[in-house]
């Protein structure tokens, strides 16, 4: 049995899908922090089978929620003080996304001009679907 210490201060990302846990990682850019971080793949889950889980020691205000969100709005988010759970967050797909995934119609003015924003927002909840502010392409479910 594996056994991954208690984080006093921070904040755990629990029930990632199993094997997601390194690209939420990187998305979220928690390996440009310098803070104690733990990625645990595949634990047991009784809900979902497998799960993975991210624990790390440093204040919630680093975590953006929106990209969180935008992954996977089906991870919770808690956080942690004095080592106890004082509150759990569930995530919602952010009504609007900038620089997190990028438009991919070459005639999209985010094409041309390098320091533009890439701006999306969520036209269509139920499939996840985004456009772009600036051209209107869509990204996601069709």
């Amino acid at each position: 049995m594996l056994n991954v210490g208690q984080i006093w201060e921070g904040f755990v990302l629990d029930h990632i899908e199993a094997g997601k846990s390194l690209s939420i990682y990187f998305d979220l850019k928690l390996d440009k922090l310098d803070s104690c971080v733990a990625i645990i793949k595949n634990a047991r889950s009784n809900k979902m089978g497998k799960k993975d889980i991210i624990k790390v020691e440093c204040g919630i205000d680093r975590l953006d929620l929106d990209i969180l969100g935008y992954i996977n709005h089906n991870i919770t988010v808690n956080i942690i003080q004095e080592g106890n759970i004082i509150e759990k967050k569930r995530l919602t797909l952010p009504e609007t996304i900038v620089n997190v995934i990028r438009c991919k119609n070459p005639r999209c003015i985010t094409s041309i001009e390098q320091g533009l924003d890439q701006v999306f927002f969520l036209t269509d909840k139920e499939k996840e679907v985004y456009r772009c502010k600036y051209c209107e392409e869509k990204y996601g479910e069709t």
